[in-house]
């Protein structure tokens, strides 16, 4: 007897999910050691990222067989794109008082976001958030990734001790959103060179590039905001304190 339609397209999606969750489960704790230690691990770890990352997107361009012009524009871009990779968390971890929290704070609001918005969508589905560029995101996605990437942040800031000011609620929110928007990026950049993921080298996720392109974005938007409040000298505090 021939198995159902249904359930011949969700074993790939279900395999898929297995070994997204394994790679996280290998990923974030180096992650979170790494932010724990920092100093020289720190450092050393997104040199690594960082130089992964722009690996990929040279391949990327490079298989594009571009003209010399074109291609000198967007190995410019992939050197810029790494360059806030490596040194958006660095800013903020460098914050004596408050570094470890911060990147603690963005890993929870980025990565919660992923998960909120991915089981979202595939329970409510809905409205495509921008199907040319990437068909299985939905608008009820994105809205519970934002309010999943919300609740995460202020509960991870909460645990360790900071006061929730309405005005870190907001921040949370708007870098919940940023990270969505740099994956929706990433994806559109992968697009315009016809590639389905920037690599393979985390089964279930593609490329280290397909995994950080949130986080990313995320980073650089937290980093902003706390050079504007607190400087050089408190940029994690001026992210988390209000």
């Amino acid at each position: 007897m021939a198995i159902p339609e249904p359930a011949e397209r969700s074993a790939p999606a279900r395999s898929n999910l297995t070994l997204r969750v394994i790679s996280s489960l290998v990923l974030a704790p180096l992650a979170l050691v790494a932010a724990y230690l920092g100093g020289i691990f720190f450092v050393v770890f997104w040199v690594i990222a960082a130089s992964i990352v722009l690996w990929e997107w040279v391949r990327l361009v490079t298989q594009a067989k571009l003209r010399t012009f074109a291609f000198i524009d967007w190995l410019a871009a992939g050197i810029g794109y790494a360059a806030v990779l490596l040194f958006a968390p660095l800013i903020l971890r460098r914050d004596p008082a408050f570094g470890f929290v911060a990147i603690l704070f963005l890993f929870a609001v980025v990565w919660v976001t992923d998960i909120a918005a991915y089981f979202t969508g595939r329970a409510l589905g809905g409205p495509k958030l921008w199907a040319a560029v990437s068909p299985k995101k939905t608008w009820s996605g994105a809205a519970g990734g934002t309010l999943g990437g919300i609740a995460a942040g202020v509960l991870t800031v909460k645990l360790m001790g900071i006061s929730v000011a309405p005005m870190l609620i907001l921040v949370a929110c708007f870098l919940s959103v940023v990270a969505q928007a740099g994956d929706v990026l990433e994806s559109a950049v992968k697009r315009h060179f016809g590639a389905k993921d920037a690599g393979h080298l985390i089964p279930g996720h593609g490329g280290l590039m397909d995994r950080l392109d949130g986080f990313l974005t995320a980073a650089a938007a937290a980093a902003m905001v706390g050079l504007v409040r607190g400087g050089l000298e408190g940029p994690a505090r001026g992210l988390l304190v209000w």
